[in-house]
């Protein structure tokens, strides 16, 4: 018998004709092998979530942050649904007090927050659409969603407020109301009535509507409940239109999928908030805790304390970018390589056996159980102790930090993949499935997928190893992108959207992402390069924390710039007998060409093309950054930008560029 299989197929396979391109099979999850999952009776829309939680848990915890005693972080303090809700009422009131009303625009910004959630279920109780500005794309974007969006009010974070004043005049022309999230200085107060707006502190907002009380709208499952900006690599931000429905459909099969593997939610769940709820992949976790009673504790908004807020929350589920794994990571193996001879040796010996256990299809639970305790039960307090669940998602985790996760953490490490436009879920490897390492797993069971072919890259969905661009159809789906119906257009076709990543099924039925369908260029040659699957060989190497690979229809080959890891490089250069610091290593000519012939030989063990191997290196010692313009919040290559930073030197580099032989 081969591998257990977990997607099924629904629809054949088209060829292509009239200039369309061929679509491979259409398949869907296994365990949506009867049906997606029902629709949920009285469940119809965002706020039914809360509201149904209010009523069956009223006395659950539902929102924690740390107490500062005398100047320390002390316990986490709850409240519970029932208190929250009880906010939210006077904040709807007060909202509707203002005269604003259902389909109104409201804007929050600011770091995850009790208000940030308390201010968004006001808006799911009123109909308004709610708009997330988001921090990370500087005063500019925020002025371009508020007016694009024409966002009438605004709650936002109180150390946001300056930001906030900064979209003056222009963004005075659409809000009309600002509140703060804490309290408003009286030049503050000041700056905005000079523009005829109102702002409010928190406290006060919440008695503006004291002595009234308003009927909720009847909200319907295509209404729309909240429209996110995407940072996108080019061009201004997209709005992208979620209605009630796609959170509502994906919290379904978000449920089948946990139940068909045992891993169920309860109200005892606990979850650190700490990805930005301006992003899908929060948002929708946070709805799925929600909908179960569990609780949400929020971090204190400094990366360099959020272990140590892991470790006060003890959360049961932890959702991550690959950055901050990546970070755990470096963290533990740092950790062990200095913790003295033997005890390095017993846990390299505790790692290998576990990992043959598991290969053999043996649970994580019961692959090494002794290890467990003796060994790895130390990492897993680091992360609280009760974590059972981590989540990867917005960009490919490296399979060896994956792997290496997911023996040592005591817990299920998933990676999933999807895009705001899909509502994020849309693959989700399943536990204990180590053959899918490196892949984003099957598909959730309320999408079907198929793949379309990409012949001028190569990508043919009609192969025995099927190949081509990921499409998505289904009712978690966005509805449209705002004001931009010709955008819309280019992306969904015959009810099927184009995600524009490339995908290749494993015999299993995940999927791995193998490419980005725009990133392709040609060089001089005439040789298609596909960039992204590139990085992806070249950024395996333990020296390299990121790459960026170049290349134009001018020149015959490629030159990447890349971010070493600094331990690494360090480690290289005491080995080699250089000593100098790490910013003077990364101008050495010596460690330039060390990266390089690593480089060469992933290259070489990949079978690359002669064209596909990097001729010249330049190394920058600061990670490619947001503060730069260089990466999008969810650490993806701007690639337009990174060309505008680095010309001068990828100029250098192909005139002083070894000619290709």
């Amino acid at each position: 018998m081969g591998e257990k299989r977990y997607i099924i197929e629904v629809d054949k396979a088209k060829e292509g004709r009239d200039g369309k391109p061929s679509m491979g099979p259409v398949y869907r999850s296994l365990f949506a092998k009867h049906a997606f999952p029902a629709p949920i009776q009285g469940l119809d829309s965002c706020w039914d979530v809360f509201r149904l939680s209010v009523e069956k848990y009223p006395t659950n915890p539902m929102l924690g942050r740390r107490e500062i005693v005398d100047g320390k972080p002390g316990k986490y303090k709850w409240q519970s649904y029932k208190e929250v809700y009880e906010q939210v009422v006077k904040v709807g009131n007060s909202i509707r007090s203002c005269g604003y009303h259902q389909g109104v625009k409201c804007g929050i910004y600011g770091a995850n927050s009790a208000e940030w959630i308390i201010s968004m279920e006001a808006c799911n109780a009123h109909g308004l659409y709610c708009v997330p500005l988001y921090d990370t794309l500087g005063a500019g974007a925020v002025e371009f969603i508020i007016s694009h969006a024409e966002v009438s009010i605004v709650f936002a974070e109180e150390k946001k407020i300056p930001e906030l004043l900064k979209t003056f005049p222009h963004a005075a022309k659409y809000l009309r109301t600002l509140v703060s999230f804490g309290k408003v200085t009286p030049e503050q107060k000041q700056e905005v009535e000079k523009y005829g707006l109102a702002i409010y502190s928190w406290d006060e907002f919440l008695l503006v509507g004291q002595d009234q009380s308003f009927d909720l709208p009847v909200k319907k499952r295509s209404d729309i409940c909240t429209i996110m900006y995407t940072s996108g690599t080019t061009g201004d931000p997209k709005g992208v239109l979620i209605s009630n429905e796609s959170i509502i459909t994906l919290l379904a099969g978000v449920k089948r999928l946990l139940e068909s593997v045992n891993e169920q939610l309860n109200g005892n769940d606990v979850y650190l908030s700490y990805l930005p709820l301006a992003h899908i992949f929060d948002r929708v976790i946070e709805e799925t805790f929600i909908w179960h009673g569990a609780s949400i504790g929020f971090w204190r908004g400094d990366v360099k304390l959020l272990i140590e807020d892991i470790g006060e929350l003890k959360p049961t589920i932890f959702c991550a970018v690959p950055r901050v794994l990546d970070r755990v990571y470096s963290g533990l193996t740092q950790k062990i390589s200095a913790g003295g001879f033997l005890k390095k040796k017993l846990f390299n010996f505790a790692y290998s056996s576990k990992l043959k256990n598991m290969k053999k299809g043996h649970k994580h639970a019961e692959a090494s159980p002794f290890f467990d305790k003796l060994v790895f039960d130390k990492v897993k307090k680091g992360l609280g102790g009760k974590v059972r669940l981590i989540l990867s998602g917005a960009a490919p985790l490296s399979t060896h930090v994956e792997r290496y996760l997911r023996v040592v953490t005591c817990a299920h490490v998933l990676q999933g993949y999807g895009l705001t436009e899909t509502c994020a879920g849309t693959f989700v490897s399943l536990p204990n499935e180590l053959g899918m390492l490196g892949t984003v797993g099957p598909p959730v069971p309320n999408v079907d997928v198929c793949l379309e072919s990409v012949p001028e890259m190569g990508y043919d969905a009609l192969a025995a190893t099927p190949r081509g661009e990921i499409c998505v159809r289904g009712n978690t789906l966005f509805s449209g992108y705002y004001k931009r119906e010709d955008l819309t257009k280019e992306v969904m076709i015959d009810g099927w959207f184009h995600t524009g990543d490339i995908g290749e099924w494993q015999p299993n039925g995940s999927m791995k992402i193998i490419d980005r369908k725009k990133n392709i260029f040609k060089l001089s040659q005439g040789e298609y390069v596909a960039v992204e699957n590139l990085e992806n060989i070249y950024g395996q190497l333990s020296p390299i924390e990121s790459i960026w690979v170049y290349g134009n229809s001018f020149e015959a080959f490629l030159v990447a710039v890349a971010n070493p890891r600094k331990e690494a490089l360090e480690h290289w250069a005491e080995e080699n007998g250089i000593s100098m610091d790490f910013s003077s290593l990364c101008e050495d000519s010596r460690a330039k060409k060390y990266i390089l012939d690593e480089l060469s030989k992933i290259a070489k063990e990949n079978k690359l093309k002669g064209f596909e191997v990097i001729k010249a290196v330049h190394l920058d010692p600061v990670p490619f950054d947001m503060e730069r313009d260089l990466t999008t919040p969810t650490y993806k290559k701007k690639r337009p930008q990174l060309l505008k930073y680095y010309q001068n030197v990828i100029d250098n580099m192909y005139t002083n560029g070894s000619k290709p032989n």
